[in-house]
């Protein structure tokens, strides 16, 4: 099922290479034009990290559209006539999915260094932040799997795919919760996306911005680990149940 993947890969370059440069895109951006304007001494320091958390939210919908696509083409009635695992079909579309994350991650982290970012750590912390980005994206991998069988049809996963935004969005990514009205900043403080960006930011050794010393941000390593592990308790047994009925 991952050669499979590959396979699209090497037929749909382009949807490969929009999914790399959409990141480096937002970075810039956010770094370049609003930078001088968010009152950080060293903004990009405080930016980079968060960009890798949020990028961790990116591209779920184009796996979602590849679930729906494969459900509505009755490709996944055909692997479930197969003598495979349930879940194997779905693993397959994840493992795929990690690839591209870790290869997007990685290009982000170049054009970073680029910038002139640097992380302050040793390489253990290194590959301690960028196994907990990936962790995150894991997790959320599988509430976009679900989500996508849910919604059933690829212009269903339009409206999935707002969802994706505020939640991204609503987090310590680019500005501290603590310049946000009361209620949104402690939503913001508790987004699965702010525990991670916290927290690879600890390990980078880069600024750590507001915070005012809350459960949350005193407690990021832990809650960087927590929350991907929820969302894969919850969504990927859902996504196998959902996927043995699909034929019921």
């Amino acid at each position: 099922m991952t050669r499979r993947g590959l396979a699209h890969w090497a037929r749909k370059p382009v949807a490969v290479l929009v999914g790399l440069v959409f990141p480096v895109m937002m970075l810039v951006m956010f770094a370049y034009f609003l930078g001088g304007g968010m009152g950080v001494a060293d903004y990009r320091e405080f930016l980079v990290p968060g960009m890798f958390a949020l990028t961790m939210a990116f591209g779920l919908e184009s796996t979602m559209i590849a679930v729906t696509q494969d459900l509505n083409k009755g490709v996944l009635d055909r692997f479930r006539s197969m003598p495979m695992a349930p879940s194997a079909v779905l693993v397959g579309r994840s493992l795929i999915d990690m690839l591209q994350s870790a290869l997007s991650l990685l290009v982000l982290l170049a054009v970073g260094l680029a910038m002139g970012w640097r992380w302050h750590g040793g390489l253990a912390e290194v590959l301690a932040a960028l196994g907990l980005l990936l962790l995150l994206r894991f997790g959320l991998l599988w509430a976009g799997i679900y989500l996508g069988m849910v919604a059933g049809k690829p212009e269903m996963v339009q409206a999935v795919q707002i969802l994706v935004w505020p939640v991204a969005f609503l987090s310590n990514a680019f500005t501290s919760p603590d310049t946000m009205p009361g209620w949104m900043g402690a939503l913001a403080e508790w987004n699965p996306m702010s525990a991670t960006a916290q927290a690879v930011r600890e390990l980078f050794g880069n600024p750590l911005w507001g915070g005012g010393g809350s459960w949350p941000t005193e407690h990021a390593l832990l809650l960087a680990v927590l929350w991907p592990l929820v969302l894969l308790a919850v969504f990927f047994p859902l996504a196998v149940r959902r996927y043995r009925a699909l034929g019921a």
